[in-house]
């Protein structure tokens, strides 16, 4: 299974670039090394296209943040440091019982698993039927592969699955409540702060979540995208580009209206220790974007910061997102 290159290395250049013009909006550089990229074809401002509209949704509210943010820290400055230590207090509290709880689960996928990741480690499995899966950071899962049956699971975390044709024998692949059956194609599934995503490379890809509001079954082409709130059981449906899906193999996440709370859990994944979201109410909140996840912390401000939030690494093993 082959991807068009050309496209997805375009993508991934206007994607460098939007992120540079994210990091530092100000600077001159940046904005004339843009205009350079769009400017050697049609297709590269067709590209520009497709990622400033993805990625200026945050941007535009990021350059008005910036003072609204200053101001903001001056505010909580002035009134003193009591509101900040109790928050950063129980958040501190949080990730330590986090940290004290993180072996036992670990430990449980371990016994569950037959491949995991530590963070930031991205590791490509071939399986014996011609199938591979691509297993994201602090990931995992199970593998069941016998004369009569293809099947994985998903135990925690993020996957690309590029599925070898056998239509005798279809690959279903199970991630809590949802399950995806495909044969002879290419897709993307993760499993974050309570949201199961799919989005399809190549093929075709039937989804089952039987007690979804959407109906049980949902047919995915290429291109389509599904994302299930575990919790309401709603269903949200679209499409993207391929070149955008499972970015995060090339260093990178493509967010397009997904939550604060499934953005911390996946960047997170490449940050070493315990990231913790203070504030619940941060978590519900929408954001798109294109995100470097070669530098986690600058990626976690990028996701939170159009809301008025801060990200401050603690301890070397813990790291608060929260808004004051």
């Amino acid at each position: 299974m082959t991807e068009p290159t050309e496209d997805r290395r375009l993508f991934r250049e206007a994607a460098d670039l939007a992120i540079r013009l994210q990091n530092d909006p100000a600077n001159p550089v940046s904005a004339g090394m843009v205009r350079a990229w769009v400017a050697r074809s049609p297709k590269h401002q067709a590209v520009w296209g497709r990622v400033a509209e993805i990625h200026g949704m945050t941007g535009r509210i990021l350059t008005k943040q910036r003072k609204a943010a200053r101001h903001e820290a001056s505010r909580h400055a002035a009134e003193g440091v009591s509101r900040r230590t109790l928050v950063l207090g129980g958040a501190i509290g949080l990730g330590v019982a986090a940290l004290g709880t993180w072996a036992t689960p670990r430990a449980i996928l371990r016994a569950k698993a037959h491949y995991m990741t530590a963070t930031a480690e991205v590791r490509r499995v071939a399986l014996s039927d011609g199938s591979a899966i691509t297993l994201g950071p602090d990931s995992a899962f199970a593998l069941n592969l016998t004369d009569t049956r293809r099947s994985a699971e998903l135990l925690s975390g993020m996957a690309f699955f590029e599925v070898a044709s056998n239509p005798a024998l279809p690959f279903a692949v199970h991630c809590g409540e949802l399950t995806a059956t495909a044969d002879g194609a290419a897709f993307d599934l993760s499993s974050d702060a309570g949201y199961i995503s799919v989005s399809v490379n190549q093929g075709t890809v039937k989804t089952d979540a039987p007690r979804s509001q959407s109906g049980p079954a949902q047919q995915l082409n290429v291109g389509d995208w599904i994302t299930l709130d575990v919790t309401s059981q709603r269903i949200a449906r679209g499409t993207r580009e391929i070149s955008q899906i499972a970015t995060w193999r090339d260093g990178m996440i493509v967010a397009e209206q997904e939550t604060v709370a499934a953005m911390v859990a996946k960047i997170a994944r490449w940050q070493p220790g315990s990231v913790v979201l203070a504030d619940r109410s941060l978590g519900s909140r929408l954001v798109s974007g294109v995100f470097d996840l070669h530098d986690p912390i600058r990626a976690l401000e990028a996701v939170v910061r159009p809301f008025g939030a801060n990200v401050r690494s603690i301890t070397p093993f813990i790291t608060i997102v929260s808004t004051v």
